[in-house]
């Protein structure tokens, strides 16, 4: 019973960092911010195979589920200082998150919650013919602190899938002990059952008439 609400509290981990990972590749996407494109399509995948490793009671692909959320909650942790610009980093760099390939940031400096977007006309003599300036004004939230809340988000589900990884792998491993024990998948406590032959040798005995007989049908072909 322990095992079996571990492993749904596990999977229903799983469906909610798909749901809000995907979710969140959406708006990179939108923003062409490459670098959590990426990220985010390895989460997906390792995601997919940590929830298809707990219906499937495979630990080992559990335990990479596992190891892969502490790179997860790192990464996390990175966007977040990045966009809070802690130390030497700055949000306003094109190498770190886009490749340094588009002057692109988030999409949600635009498109935040109470954001109002004025196109400055005429654009200034720096700025790329293929990108509009504009002046944001109004928003109810920056877009950093959004940025950070999907990140805090992040780091809140990976915190709570590791620890039920953790224990959804102790239980499997027990259940499998466990079932050793009585024989289960023990190859030295079975034995299948062993090929008799039925085919023995046994002594023949002919009667001396017989043999006397023979031996004189012989001598009669050879001569």
């Amino acid at each position: 019973m322990g095992c079996c609400s571990g492993r749904c509290t596990l999977a229903f981990i799983c469906g909610m960092q798909l749901v809000s990972v995907l979710e969140r590749q959406v708006i990179d996407f939108l923003g062409y911010q490459w670098a959590p494109i990426l990220t985010n399509f390895l989460h997906i995948i390792v995601v997919v195979l940590g929830l298809f490793g707990t219906v499937q009671f495979r630990p080992r692909y559990v335990t990479g589920y596992a190891v892969w959320l502490v790179v997860w909650m790192t990464w996390n942790v990175f966007i977040i200082c990045f966009y809070l610009e802690v130390g030497d980093l700055s949000r306003d760099s094109d190498l770190v998150l886009t490749f340094n390939l588009s002057m692109h940031r988030s999409w949600w400096m635009e498109n935040g919650p109470g954001c109002r977007v004025t196109p400055i006309l005429p654009p200034p003599s720096w700025a790329p013919e293929d990108h509009r300036y504009i002046s944001i004004s109004g928003c109810l939230m920056d877009f950093q602190f959004i940025e950070v809340a999907h990140s805090s988000l992040q780091i809140l589900l990976a915190l709570v899938g590791f620890i039920y990884a953790c224990y959804v792998v102790k239980l499997i491993s027990e259940e499998e002990d466990s079932f050793d024990f009585i024989g289960g998948f023990d190859s030295y406590g079975y034995q299948g059952p062993q090929k008799t032959s039925h085919l023995q040798l046994q002594p023949m005995y002919i009667p001396a008439s017989l043999w006397k007989q023979n031996n004189h049908e012989e001598g009669e072909r050879t001569q």
